[in-house]
Order: structure tokens, then sequence, then C-alpha cells
């Protein structure tokens, strides 16, 4: 990506980091995330034309909160600092940082006082989200204040001179007024960002990549189906056509019918070689007592990879295991190059694999969010049916029992997913949402159905609506469409006497309900 300008990222461990980046890129301006020791030599080496430093869990006025290069500060680039970004520029520029009486977090009203460049062609006064415990007491030499919130007198701060500002609230973030418009004055009027980067761009070099890095060997992917591995399916493909070898994997965790239509899409029509594993007594076998969701999701890991190796043995040799590994599945799963981010949970791809895997991991969507590999997917020539298909996770409906999976229950839950399913399409919601899902829960309740007490299952109804799958909101479905869904569950469903609708958002709960 050497030849496009280049915003690098400076990760503190903030579980934004990858939205600060994608918003970047929505904007045509490439950009690359960074560990935070990254040197400004190193930065410099790349031609970086602006910096950002991320938010982060730690407080600035810890002994072992992470640190950045001084040196970055005397690159003559334009810097952004976000939240602990803007603490750390502050600490080390010669300004105060100091605990806060209280903590902010959620929704604020930013008083503009001053626009200039970052504020540029924006209201005086914004809502803007916060999630901060320290603030800036006392702003370095040189800097001025630009913003205020009710709770913090320095919310915006810059100096215009050498090209350094921070905000600590985060403008990255959906619920921030206005935040996109923000971070494009940083990127246009700041760095002067030209727009020198799209999805054709990645393609291209993501095809150049994959050929020197397989050369002449194979590669064998997990096919679910789903949006992420159909195009990382697509784009191996194209890059080393008939080199790759496509399994799909039938581990008793999938949705109705779903082995025979993937078989049928890709194998009859993209003329891909897919080769068809039935594994579902296997995986149900080892599930069998486990109702740990971090258990399932490694014991799910480590089956795939078993079931991989075991299918050497009819398919031939292969030396990479390419998979459909987004940025979200990293972020939540490990810390990104060592970056102290929190682990919110395991995903299939990224920590259920085991230490002692022979095979060398190929992911060529690693860096990119589910609406980049949406447009990765168009620009590949996919049909609207899997560009547009709406996000399964890894593990399949092994994480949507809660407590222990057993084929009685996959049962219950295959059939109220598929009523949800009719039902969405039916009422042209199913493209308008982000992921629209059954799950089925480890409670029964009492109930009447035909003049009879029951005891029966309770299924959860989960429907979000989000861009990036970092953050996302409960769809505010019509009721009529909910009581459609539910009426028809009930009924047709044996076994089920009662269903809810799942009004969280994320955060603090995760799409997902394991």
């Amino acid at each position: 990506m050497s030849s496009h300008q280049t915003i690098a990222v400076l990760d503190f461990g903030s579980q934004y980091t990858q939205v600060i980046a994608r918003r970047i890129r929505e904007c045509s301006v490439y950009s690359k995330i960074y560990h935070f020791k990254t040197t400004a030599k190193q930065l410099q080496k790349d031609g970086v034309i602006g910096v950002i430093l991320s938010g982060g869990p730690d407080s600035v006025l810890k002994k072992n909160a992470p640190k950045i290069d001084k040196k970055i500060f005397d690159l003559g680039v334009p810097i952004l600092g976000i939240c602990y970004g803007l603490q750390l520029m502050a600490k080390n520029l010669g300004g105060l940082v100091e605990k806060s009486d209280h903590r902010e977090y959620g929704h604020g009203v930013l008083n503009i006082k001053t626009k200039g460049k970052l504020f540029k062609g924006l209201p005086k006064s914004l809502n803007v989200w916060n999630s901060h415990g320290d603030r800036v007491a006392a702003i370095p030499e040189g800097f001025k204040k630009i913003a205020s919130t009710e709770n913090c007198e320095f919310a915006a701060v810059a100096n215009e001179e050498t090209g350094m500002y921070g905000m600590q609230f985060h403008p990255e973030v959906a619920h921030s007024e206005r935040g996109l418009d923000v971070i494009k004055n940083f990127l246009y009027a700041i760095c002067k960002c030209t727009k020198d980067w799209s999805m054709a761009d990645y393609v291209r070099d993501s095809i150049e990549k994959i050929r020197q890095t397989v050369g002449d060997d194979r590669v064998l992917l997990g096919l679910s189906g789903g949006v992420d591995s159909s195009v990382a399916a697509a784009l191996i493909h194209k890059a080393i056509g008939n080199q790759l070898t496509c399994v799909f994997v039938d581990n008793g965790l999938l949705r109705e019918n779903e082995r025979q239509s993937v078989v049928d899409l890709y194998a009859r029509n993209f003329n891909m070689d897919v080769r068809v594993v039935r594994a579902g007594s296997k995986f149900l076998g080892k599930l069998k007592g486990v109702t740990d969701p971090e258990r399932k999701r490694k014991i799910i890991g480590r089956m795939f990879v078993q079931v991989f190796q075991e299918s050497l043995k009819k398919i031939g040799d292969a030396k990479f295991l390419g998979q459909g590994t987004l940025y979200p599945d990293v972020i939540e799963s490990i810390s990104i190059d060592g970056s102290p981010a929190a682990t919110i949970k395991s995903h299939h791809n990224v920590g259920g694999l085991p230490k002692n895997m022979k095979f060398k991991l190929l992911e060529p969507l690693r860096e990119l969010f589910k609406d980049e590999v949406r447009a990765l997917g168009a620009e590949l020539g996919l049909p609207q049916e899997v560009v547009w298909r709406q996000p399964f996770p890894g593990p399949g409906l092994g994480v949507r029992v809660l407590g222990e999976v057993n084929s009685k229950k996959l049962s219950v839950l295959r059939k109220a997913d598929a009523i949800l399913h009719e039902e969405m399409v039916a009422s042209d919601l199913y493209y308008k949402v982000w992921q629209s899902f059954c799950v089925f829960l480890p409670v029964r309740t009492v109930g009447v159905m035909g003049d009879e007490r029951t005891y029966d299952n309770v299924i959860a109804v989960r429907i979000v609506e989000s861009k990036d799958a970092m953050t996302a909101d409960w769809a505010r479905v019509p009721h009529e469409v909910l009581q459609r869904v539910s009426t028809r569950i009930i009924n047709e469903v044996k076994g089920v006497n009662r269903v809810v609708y799942d009004i969280s958002s994320k955060p603090p709960g995760t799409i997902e309900w394991e």
C-alpha cells in the first residue's frame, strides 16, 4: 500500500481503534494500524502523512501505562489524539492530566468555541460520545481550548501552528453527531489527503499478495456460505484458481437446508472445487455436557481444524488454511500485535485454533470490516444474496443454543430461525437490518395451549442494526411483524410456548448471546 497516502493509527488498546481505521477508509484514505510502541523512524520510513492516537483502557497516570515514542511529535505531520491519545499528548508536551471526579461515559454536549480547521462547517453545539475517567487539567504551551462539554473543560484543543489536535470525545463512533465530518476535516483540511484509495486497489494488491504468499502450494478453505468465507473464497480463487479447495463442513450446527444451498451455489454456479464433510456427530459428541461459551467456541475451533486435517487424506496435502477472519473478530478475540485491548470473546477462527496446527493461515480479509467485505464482494462480482447475506457466527448455532448443545434443541432452534427468516424476507426487512436470528434459552416457562398447562422452552429473537458490528442497536421492528413471528413460532414449533425480544444494545451487550 506504499503507493497510497497513509494515515497511521497508533493503537493504545481501545475497542474503537478499528472503527477509527474504518472511518478513515470510508473517506477513501488508506489507514494502517500500528502498535503503540512503533517508532517515529518507522512511521517516517512508511511515509505516513498524519497520525491518530487512539483511546485506550488504561490511565496515563499509571506507572506501566502504554507510552509513545516522543519523537513522533517531531515528525512534522498532523497529529490527532482521541481520549487517551489526547491525555498522552498533553502529558508528553507539558500539560497536566488528573483523575476526574467522576467517569464521563455516554452522551455529552460539545460546545465549540473556535471552529478552525477541525470543526469547519459544523454547528456550534454537537451531541458526542464520551468514555473516560481522566481529564486534561492544563494544556501544553502553544495549545488553545477550542471546545468543551458540561463535565470537561478541554474537550477539544488545538495547536494549529504544529498541526496537533486533541479531543476527549470519540468522533469515530456512530453515537457522536457529525463525528465523521470531524474526521474528514482532519484528513482533508489538515492532512491534505486526496482520496487515493479504493476497494479496487485492495483487490489488486490482495491478489498480488496472495500469489506471492502461496506460490505453487495449495489452499484449503472452510466455506460456510456466509459473507466472510464466500468473499475470501472468491478473492483467493481469483488469485490462484484451482489451487484452492473449499471444504464445507456440516458440523451439525447449521441452519435449515444450509448444506445443500451452499453446494448448489458454489460448486455449480461458481465452478469451485467444493468438498462436503459430514461431521455433525463428532462436533455434538465433543460438545456434550459443555455449557461454558468460551469452551464451546474453542472446542468448535479445534474440531474444525481436526476435520480439515482428516479431510486431507482424501483431498491431498495443502500448506495454507484460508479463513474469512475480519477486524472485529480479531479485536474481540486477541490483542492486535500485542496491544493491550481486553479480550471480549474468542472467535472460532482466532482464539480457538490449536498451537500445533499444521497449516499456515491465509487471511486476506483480516484488515477489513464487514461493510468493506461486502464492497469487496461486489467488486468481485458476487451476487446480492451472497454479498448482503446477514452475518452468521463461525461456531454456528452452537453459540445460539445457550448451555449444553444437543440435537433436540438444535431442531427446535432451526425451525424457529427459519420462521423468523421467512417473515423478515416477506416484510422486506431482511436486507435492512444487520442481523436477525433466534436464540434457544436454557429455561422453561409455564404456558396455556389448548386449555392445557404447558411447561416448554423459550426462544429469544435478536434483531439489530449496525454498520460494522463494533457497535449495534436493537431494531425497532413493526409490532405486527414481531407478532407474526411469535405466533408462528409458538404454533408451528413443537416445544416452544414463549417468545421474547432482545432490546439490548452493543455495548454493553454483544450481538450474539455467547
